[in-house]
């Protein structure tokens, strides 16, 4: 990438349109759409290695790149819920109702595609100076801190319980009204408090039934190795990510404690296949890094979330944070020699 593609009219026009998109019919649908064409991209690449152009140009280009349509439609349901336009019973800010689909209306669709143009404008920035991390995951990160900003939600949010780190409100039960009787005041997004802010719970974990240390931690390592065997059996390291992105319709539909796994995935399989140096075959140590990372990844997934999803009115993606934390670390230990290779991950030229 170079920065003359900043002002690329056609990707600026396709970029809009992945946003507004996204906007539409809801950001985790859009990202689910990331994932099976994810599948269908690296399944062809398997049988052809001339047929793969669906991943890139596709699934991470401008129809469902992460940074464009999940972190447009983000946005776009930062946006509406400011309008008020949001009415679906999500239990949490409706803010955070990224699996509502907001529709037709030209606002929200804008806002939306303003959002897929940032995306793309981040991801090119990073590109463009070869940054040791996955673009996507840290545009799809930089993409919701903004959209805090720009529509005056807090950053953090106010801090409820005994420190940052505690969901003990949330497992009590306790709301925010309840809170405010106790001494403390009503928290909005910036707005005048209503019943529904009195109403909301003081402490909203981004997965309810996936946030207790010990459980985050079995679930990683076991999505790291079997991701790790994906990727060592294939060679790619992208197909684990598909297929967890992919399972997020179960969620999207309503299935209960279904886990969130794509963040512990990618970096699995890309530390597998940076341990071989790309080659496509099982050994031992390529499946423990890949449960190692897949656990590091999950760890920081749920902490990031205890800080900046949590307390905070708006969608702040934990796994797009804990993909750039892995991506980032692969490349740290591939530029000081740990490891043999970092995969598809830049290394700042060394």
């Amino acid at each position: 990438m170079a920065l003359s593609d900043l002002w690329a009219l056609e990707m600026l026009i396709a970029a809009f349109a992945g946003g507004a998109f996204a906007a539409a019919i809801g950001a985790l649908p859009a990202f689910i759409f990331t994932g099976f064409m994810v599948i269908a991209g690296e399944v062809a690449s398997y049988v052809d290695s001339e047929a793969g152009a669906i991943t890139g140009a596709i699934a991470f280009g401008a129809p469902f790149s992460p940074a464009i349509s999940f972190a447009g439609g983000a946005a776009a349901a930062a946006y509406a819920a400011k309008r008020g336009y949001i009415d679906s019973g999500f239990d949490y800010s409706k803010a955070k109702d990224i699996g509502f689909a907001l529709g037709s209306k030209p606002d929200v669709l804008a806002v939306g595609g303003v959002f897929g143009i940032i995306g793309y404008w981040l991801t090119v920035l990073s590109g463009t100076f070869a940054m040791p991390y996955d673009h996507i995951a840290m545009a799809v990160t930089l993409s919701a801190l903004l959209h805090r900003v720009a529509f005056g939600y807090p950053i953090i949010g106010k801090i409820r319980g005994s420190g940052i780190f505690d969901m003990s409100p949330f497992e009590r039960g306790e709301t925010r009204g309840a809170a405010a009787a106790d001494g403390g005041t009503v928290a909005t997004d910036g707005g005048v408090a209503t019943a529904e802010d009195a109403n909301r719970l003081s402490v909203e974990p981004w997965l309810p039934n996936m946030y207790q240390w010990g459980h985050v931690a079995a679930i990683s390592a076991v999505v790291g190795i079997m991701a790790a065997y994906i990727a060592l059996v294939t060679g790619s390291p992208f197909l684990a990510f598909g297929i967890s992105a992919a399972s997020l319709f179960f969620l999207n539909l309503g299935v209960e404690r279904l886990p969130v796994t794509h963040h512990m995935a990618l970096p699995a399989s890309t530390v597998a296949l940076a341990w071989t140096s790309g080659a496509a075959e099982v050994g031992f140590v390529a499946l423990l890094l890949g449960g190692v990372f897949g656990l590091i990844c999950g760890l920081f997934g749920e902490a990031f979330q205890r800080v900046f999803y949590a307390h905070g009115d708006t969608h702040w993606d934990p796994p797009a944070a804990a993909i750039v934390f892995g991506t980032f670390l692969i490349s740290m230990l591939a530029i000081a020699g740990i490891l043999p290779s970092s995969s598809w991950v830049a290394t700042l030229g060394f």
